[in-house]
């Protein structure tokens, strides 16, 4: 196996600048403006039911609120109707409490007779007293006599009949209910008023009186707004729009979720990814294009690697023939011109190298797709790349469990641990020893491949696994090579359905890290 590069990347790209951002989700977004939709109406709601209320608060007792008024009156009035007058504030007390509102007994003409509310507000009056009746004029009167006869007679002058006139319409007296119910600004009250009638023998027999209840709320203990229905109401309409919304709201962040995975498999380079939708909408409109790209780019990579692969394939056997010639003339040559046939060879030895590379590099991702999976023992793979890789000078360790396995094929694997290893030997085997581990994760088996070298810039580690990217533009064979030594390992590794990423250490140090599926059941 010929010598490959070492380099550093990481598989995956530093997070944006947007995830400093709060990420809100879809759904909450939809949430959020379905409720503020609530919130407005209810508003609006509340501003035209205040304002019917400010108007003309009568129209509740075509509800249910006029059965809860009467049956309320009814059994005030008939037990005021069987106790001694003295009794009636205790009743009125006792009632109070029940009802959480102030009653008191008022007469017919407005006169206060018992209870904590003494004075009634002129807009009360005017609408539950009973007006007094203004007595008719009194006709004229005229002397019992006749009056005297006329001695001289004449015929009545004949007078024009008088203009017919438009009757004067009457005056319609003030309306009075037997119930009122209004409100008072100042201060802001609540009063229900009821005209009966109460007989009782120790008060002197049947009387007209007003039953008054005054409250701070406009539920008034219950009497007229009962607030649990509604609030039940509101609960049942948002518990059950949520539901409605829900099959909705979760079929467009599941194709969302399904398009973010893809894309993100996408920018790591697999370009076999496929959203998985059936839309007939905008979204999945978008998942098909998504696709498309998916194997356009699919196209374009795999058209790139063929190239470079027929490219290094046609180099293969005019570089071998060259290296003939170019042993034969340093053979021949003379004390001046061995020299020169030597450096020549040389030069033709590291094009062979590159251009071996380009061929495993080829051959490795386009061997992804015939791959078999098996299960491998991740000491025994390891095993075989630290014998390949062994420098005495340079200290290795291995912290393997015992029967640890992965899924993955066993010569890329070992391919791609070798590659670690050279390129952790060559940046940091002088300055303390590699380590080698292997543990199990939730999600496989993660392999970690760490040195205790200078490390890596961090604006530098999203380009590692680049196809010829080198820290050193030189590209040097003693400073690293061309810049294929980790592209192979992330091929390697994608090859076997796996991910590599690379993460400095602290206080320094480089550390790789493979994450390999485990083997079903395991």
């Amino acid at each position: 196996m010929q010598s490959e590069p070492t380099d550093r990347e990481t598989a995956q790209p530093q997070e944006d600048a947007g995830k400093s951002h709060v990420f809100l989700p879809l759904y909450a977004k939809i949430l959020i403006w379905f409720f503020l939709n609530l919130t407005v109406l209810a508003t609006v709601f509340i501003l035209i039911f205040d304002a019917q209320f400010r108007f003309d608060l009568d129209w509740v007792f075509e509800s249910n609120a006029r059965q809860r008024v009467d049956a309320m009156r009814a059994l005030i009035v008939g037990e005021l109707n069987i106790v001694h007058p003295d009794d009636w504030d205790e009743v009125l007390e006792r009632y109070s409490e029940a009802y959480r509102v102030r009653f008191s007994l008022f007469e017919a003409n407005g006169e206060y007779l018992i209870g904590p509310v003494t004075e009634l507000p002129p807009e009360l009056r005017q609408r539950i007293l009973v007006p007094t009746p203004t007595p008719a004029p009194k006709p004229l009167a005229y002397p019992k006599s006749a009056p005297p006869k006329n001695p001289n007679p004449l015929p009545p002058k004949a007078t024009p009949a008088p203009a017919k006139k438009n009757p004067t319409p009457k005056a319609t007296p003030p309306p009075n209910p037997t119930r009122a119910f209004l409100h008072t600004s100042h201060p802001s009250l609540y009063w229900l008023l009821q005209r009966t009638r109460l007989n009782n023998a120790r008060a002197g027999g049947a009387m007209q009186v007003i039953l008054v209840a005054q409250a701070d709320s406009l539920a008034m203990g219950g009497l007229i707004f009962d607030p649990a229905p509604w609030l039940g109401l509101a609960v049942g309409t948002v518990v059950f729009s949520i539901l409605f919304w829900f099959p909705l709201l979760h079929g467009i962040t599941r194709s969302i979720g399904q398009m973010r995975q893809t894309t993100r498999q996408i920018a790591e380079g697999r370009f076999d990814v496929r959203v998985a939708t059936r839309r007939r909408d905008e979204l999945g409109a978008l998942g098909e294009s998504i696709n498309q790209m998916a194997a356009r780019l699919s196209g374009f990579v795999a058209g790139q690697k063929r190239f470079l692969g027929d490219i290094a394939h046609e180099l293969c056997s005019p570089l071998a023939r060259l290296q003939m010639v170019l042993g034969i003339m340093e053979q021949r040559a003379g004390a001046g011109g061995a020299e020169y046939a030597k450096s020549a060879s040389e030069k033709a030895q590291q094009i062979a190298a590159l251009v071996n590379e380009l061929l495993v590099f080829s051959r490795a991702s386009f061997g992804a797709a015939a791959v078999r999976l098996a299960p491998v023992v991740v000491g025994q793979v390891v095993a075989e790349a630290v014998c390949r890789e062994a420098d005495e000078a340079v200290a290795i360790t291995t912290e393997i469990p015992g029967g640890l396995t992965v899924w993955a094929d066993h010569e890329l694997l070992a391919r791609a641990l070798s590659n670690l290893l050279r390129n952790a030997i060559h940046h940091g085997g002088r300055t303390g020893p590699i380590t080698l581990t292997a543990a199990r994760e939730e999600q496989g088996i993660a392999i970690r491949v760490a040195d205790c070298g200078p490390g890596v810039p961090e604006v530098e580690l999203p380009k590692l696994f680049d196809a010829f990217y080198r820290l050193d533009s030189s590209r040097a064979r003693e400073t690293g090579g061309v810049g294929l030594g980790l592209t192979i390992v992330k091929t390697c590794v994608e090859s076997c359905r796996g991910t590599v990423v690379a993460q400095n250490r602290q206080p320094h140090g480089l550390e790789v890290v493979i994450r390999l599926p485990a083997p079903v059941g395991e």
